[in-house]
């Protein structure tokens, strides 16, 4: 995302005192994706987002607490059905499923049992 339309997402929970108040949920998490994907200096972040880093700091913060109570991405597991999915899942001697799973923007993630299953998903998503 670009930090420009982040920073117009932060300006609409500024308080006429210049704090930021009562920041949703999808915003944190929107802050917290940015902040992970930043390649270049923190003090460069701050400044690109227009916010000061006691600011970011402590939103950055909070999105970091709701990210491990499983607020982000909290969505059940639903399995995909293929036509030719009438096996059961390979499993290794510890009984565990293997396979692939792919972890999506916004927290969703996808598993698959079989590379084909990997492939077309990607054919149809591309």
């Amino acid at each position: 995302m670009d930090n420009q339309i982040l920073r117009k997402k932060l300006s609409t929970y500024v308080s006429d005192s210049g704090r930021l108040r009562n920041v949703s949920e999808p915003v944190l998490c929107e802050v917290l994706n940015a902040w992970e994907n930043w390649e270049g200096t923190a003090s460069s972040f701050y400044r690109s987002i227009g916010f000061s880093p006691k600011q970011m700091a402590k939103l950055i913060g909070k999105a970091k607490k709701l990210k491990r109570e499983g607020s982000f991405g909290s969505e059940e597991f639903t399995q995909l059905h293929t036509e030719d999915d009438h096996t059961e899942p390979a499993s290794n001697s510890k009984g565990e499923c293997q396979g692939i799973e792919l972890l999506l923007d916004g927290g969703k993630l996808l598993r698959f049992q079989k590379v084909s299953q990997v492939i077309e998903f990607l054919k149809q998503a591309g």
